[in-house]
């Protein structure tokens, strides 16, 4: 895996993935001293000047280098004697880890974080040479200082920027690895911790983990860095963990960065996949000697027994057999040429981008502006009759009152309910699915949807628990999102509608006073309003309820245990949105009602006569309103003067992506690769065909990609 994954699954990245993103960059830039991104709550990066403190002293950031592997590069200095380091910074950040796992990880990390000598003698063999290993107490950071004069070139980025290399200069990279890797795992070596290993695998060997430093004579040495051994220990659990390092697993892997060095690249341009050694396509080298040598280290071929033999084989191994005389100089020609040829190929590639986007601008101009509807004109698969379904019978589950239980009831005008065109999506696969909800008794403690899909007693589930979710055991696919709507009263009346003097938004800090009974007038959240009770509702679906503790309440026991009494005193009423609204309608007939309720989006959205959904701010100042009036009628956020019942509404995806009351709706089944599974194919029906994200678009969930209006896209 490197950093064009979606590493960061929970975190509604505008990139996909926030370490390679520039947001958590630009908020440091706009908000100094800011903790978080201002687009997606991801943590923001270290402000210049930082200070980390640690037992050999003080460190002191000095610029932000970028992302590498699991973590994020700063050059430093120990401010004592302006000793220069480079700093790792590795998170563990609240929507991905639980604070169990952030103290147990932290911990392991100081004692596993870096590797030294035995001896206690300045290491030789080309590994980055770690200083100490750091934790946050109180953040969802760790540190690792390396002494480091210049921080080097991965193979990575040296591709990037020069092309493939000779089969003489990965020669040299195979020697110098290698001579490193059989000093890693022959050694004594020392931990943080002070416990002696005899050897230990790297098991991270990659284009990104393999660094490397050129000589003015035109030589360069090569340095390994991120050992798997502490690397690892940042991977969030929602991503499938790797396997167990292993010696043999290092030399494989080396060797398939040899192969990756020769082709100048380490996927298809086309599929994205990492290109594979057995195809015969991808050998971009003509020294038969040294490709039949990387068969061997790749294990295509009978393995090498360590890496000291593989070594040895390599050095044994004859020098190409040229059918023309080639000396050093050649083998620079052959580079030179090489990299025209690269550059020409690139100049004509970029010429047909600007020609293609140019014709795709011209158009789409007067219908859409195509940035934001490229992922959806991506999804290759039209309808679920494209996915394809074995036949059999399977059976899924969902929380009894929950979104999706709501969801499944609502009626497509042609095809009958979603419960129906689920049950049978594609009559000729015969594949059904049936849908058993299940109610958990206490779903802070445990969903029993989930539970029974981990115990083997149902296909797969849809849940918006994430959190729940144990990599180990179960996968989870998003498949849109589901959130909150907090709704006041409307009237045309401004002195007397409550959304209109609050301007149509409310803040999560009043929210959570407002849940937990710090505040219970009107006039407490602005001192211009006139004194009016606040009466607060709350619907009776666990998922919703579990949300909003966990968002609004940010899962603080004591926060949780008030808000959890106000119910228990009917001081805080219980009832579904839709009650709560009809109810409301007859008394402000006659009076103010001062009712603030939450609900989720596909049950709010729709009720536009009597109740205003209020953009969030965030605690970072910034309000978000996701619900838009389509381009009819203006194609913007909702306004207090609107009149919502004569205007088209949307859900905007690429702003309910930061809308702080806004989670993922998943599918989860077992992981287990060796089966196949209904609930992967479900999921990619839903998730992965326009048929089934315009589904979850009609009955009020918000799909994953922006959909074209008015396009007969749906």
């Amino acid at each position: 895996m490197h950093l064009s994954d979606n590493i960061y699954q929970e975190y509604p990245c505008l990139s996909s993935n926030p370490l390679k993103c520039d947001r958590p960059v630009q908020t440091i830039k706009e908000y100094q001293g800011a903790k978080f991104c201002i687009e997606c709550a991801f943590p923001a990066i270290l402000s210049q000047k930082a200070e980390i403190k640690g037992s050999r002293g003080i460190y002191q950031v000095e610029n932000y280098l970028g992302a590498r592997g699991w973590g994020r590069l700063y050059s430093g200095v120990r401010i004592k004697d302006k000793q220069p380091v480079v700093i790792k910074e590795y998170l563990l950040p609240s929507h991905c880890f639980n604070s169990n796992e952030v103290l147990e990880l932290k911990e392991t990390f100081k004692r596993i974080g870096g590797v030294n000598l035995a001896d206690g003698k300045d290491q030789n063999f080309r590994i980055i040479n770690t200083w100490e290993a750091l934790a946050d107490e109180k953040g969802e950071r760790c540190y690792l200082i390396t002494k480091d004069v210049e921080p080097k070139q991965t193979l990575r980025e040296y591709l990037r920027e020069k092309s493939a290399m000779t089969s003489t200069e990965v020669r040299e990279v195979l020697n110098q690895a290698l001579q490193t890797l059989e000093f890693l795992h022959t050694q004594k070596l020392c931990l943080p911790s002070q416990q002696i290993q005899q050897g230990l695998a790297h098991g991270n060997i990659n284009l990104d983990s393999l660094l490397i430093t050129e000589t003015k004579n035109q030589n360069f040495y090569i340095f390994l860095c991120d050992l798997a051994n502490w690397e690892n220990l940042f991977i969030p659990p929602t991503i499938e963990q790797p396997a167990l390092a292993t010696f043999q697993q290092d030399l494989e892997s080396l060797g398939k960065v040899a192969f990756y060095l020769l082709a100048g690249r380490d996927t298809n341009y086309t599929s994205g996949q990492f290109l594979s050694p057995r195809e015969p396509q991808n050998w971009h080298t003509d020294d038969d000697n040294l490709k039949q040598y990387l068969f061997h280290l790749i294990g295509l071929e009978a393995p090498f027994d360590n890496a000291e033999s593989a070594r040895q084989a390599l050095l044994k191994l004859p020098l190409k057999t040229y059918q023309h005389n080639e000396n050093q100089q050649n083998f620079q020609e052959e580079k030179q040429q090489k990299r025209h040829r690269v550059f020409l190929i690139a100049l004509i590639f970029l010429f047909l981008c600007l020609l293609g986007g140019g014709i795709w601008y011209w158009f789409y101009r007067k219908i859409d502006s195509p940035p934001q509807y490229v992922k959806w004109y991506n999804l290759k698969d039209k309808s679920f009759s494209d996915i394809e379904l074995p036949p059999g019978n399977f059976n899924y589950t969902s929380e009894s009152n929950s979104t999706w239980n709501v969801i499944l009831s609502k009626e497509n005008v042609e095809k009958g309910t979603v419960k129906e065109i689920l049950t049978d999506p594609d009559p000729e696969a015969k594949a059904i699915f049936k849908y058993i909800p299940i109610k958990s008794e206490d779903i802070t403690k445990i969903s029993q949807p989930i539970e029974n899909v981990k115990n083997n007693n149902i296909d797969f589930a849809v849940t918006t628990l994430g959190d729940k979710i144990q990599p180990s055991n179960l996968k989870k696919v998003k498949i849109a999102y589901d959130g909150l709507l907090v709704f006041v009263e409307s009237r045309k009346n401004k002195s007397l509608s409550l959304h209109q003097k609050l301007k149509g938004e409310i803040s999560l800090k009043h929210l959570r006073q407002i849940y937990i009974g710090d505040k219970t007038d009107w006039n407490q959240i602005d001192s211009k309003f006139p004194k009016e009770k606040i009466k607060p509702f709350i619907p009776e679906e666990p998922e919703a309820i579990y949300n909003f503790q966990k968002i609004v309440l940010q899962n603080n026991p004591q926060d949780i245990a008030r808000f959890q009494q106000l119910v228990a005193q009917k001081i805080i009423t219980k009832q579904n949105p839709e009650d709560t609204i009809r109810e409301a309608t007859k008394i402000r007939q006659t009076t103010k009602t001062g009712i603030i309720g939450f609900g989720t989006i596909g049950r709010i959205r729709k009720q536009c006569s009597n109740f205003y959904p209020l953009a969030i701010v965030n605690n970072n100042d910034k309000m978000i309103q996701p619900l838009y009036r389509s381009r009819t009628s203006g194609d913007r956020p909702i306004e207090p003067n609107d009149d919502l019942c004569r205007a088209e509404l949307y859900f905007h995806v690429k702003t309910f992506k930061t809308y702080p009351l806004g989670y993922p709706l998943y599918i989860t089944y077992p992981n287990d690769d060796t089966r196949w599974d209904p609930g992967k194919k479900f999921a990619k029906m839903l998730g992965k065909t326009r048929q089934g994200q315009c589904l979850l678009k009609e009955v009020d969930l918000v799909p994953l990609q922006q959909i074209p209006q008015n396009q007969g896209q749906c």
